[in-house]
């Protein structure tokens, strides 16, 4: 019951006690499908130290840590590539059905989800390093912190959400998504009004606008996840559906079993 863990930034996150990976009869199929869960973790938690490290970049015109996210983007990259490989092995060596098959698919969707995640971290590295050099100091950027913040907590719940096989939570973070998305068209709202006020800040705001829109477009990543985890544990595919619909449906099906 809740044996292994997996960390992500020092974190715990307790595996579901649901024996996914021990029960088939052939061992080699409980291993392989292990290794590619424990990558898959791997990768998460890389993509998630990507994002943290890409807004410490930009708020603290650290050239050094812009530079690093940008080269770990390389190894995102492999992993997911490796991945790839791993899940289409077992697609064709095992030829897995119901719930095995939900797995594999989910979690070859979440993977391309996960490396989008850290292209986006890399863009932000990349407006830190160009901030870096010209010299310019992060001022005016408080609506990115604060969307960032929230941004990494969703992305947080949403791998622990994925480790624990936990359909409610990941409802939870579908939910945070739609906050951030308001919030996102509130600060861009805003950002407008005061380019146009004043013309001359237009390349800063700019800038702010590129970066707000990648920590969005992380959130969509992160909420994309959400839905693989809920098709995973319960069958139901939820994209395109209200929120508060998916709710309904996930506790509804708790229920029924």
């Amino acid at each position: 019951m809740c044996s292994k863990k997996f960390h992500f930034l020092g974190a715990p996150i307790l595996e579901s006690n649901t024996p996914v990976f021990n029960h088939h009869i052939s061992s080699q199929f409980n291993e392989n499908l292990q290794d590619v869960n424990n990558k898959f973790m791997l990768m998460g938690g890389l993509v998630e130290q990507q994002v943290a490290n890409a807004i410490h970049a930009l708020l603290d015109t650290d050239l050094d840590m812009a530079l690093k996210v940008q080269m770990e983007d390389d190894a995102v990259n492999q992993l997911e590539r490796e991945i790839d490989e791993a899940l289409t092995l077992i697609l064709a060596r095992r030829q897995p059905a119901a719930s095995d098959l939900r797995m594999v698919i989910a979690m070859s969707k979440a993977n391309t989800d996960l490396e989008r995640i850290g292209d986006e971290a890399a863009k932000i590295a990349r407006i830190a390093q160009n901030l870096c050099e010209e010299g310019e100091s992060p001022r005016g950027y408080m609506e990115t912190r604060h969307i960032g913040s929230q941004v990494r907590i969703m992305m947080r719940e949403a791998l622990d959400a994925f480790a624990r096989l936990d359909a409610e939570q990941a409802v939870h973070v579908m939910r945070a998504d739609a906050d951030i998305d308001r919030e996102y068209s509130s600060a861009m709202r805003t950002l407008m009004t005061y380019m146009i006020e004043d013309p001359r800040h237009i390349s800063r705001v700019m800038n702010v606008m590129w970066v707000l829109r990648s920590l969005e477009r992380i959130g969509d990543h992160a909420r994309n996840i959400s839905e693989q985890i809920i098709y995973m544990v319960k069958g139901m595919d939820v994209r395109h559906t209200s929120v508060d619909k998916v709710q309904e449906q996930v506790q509804g099906k708790i229920q029924d079993e």
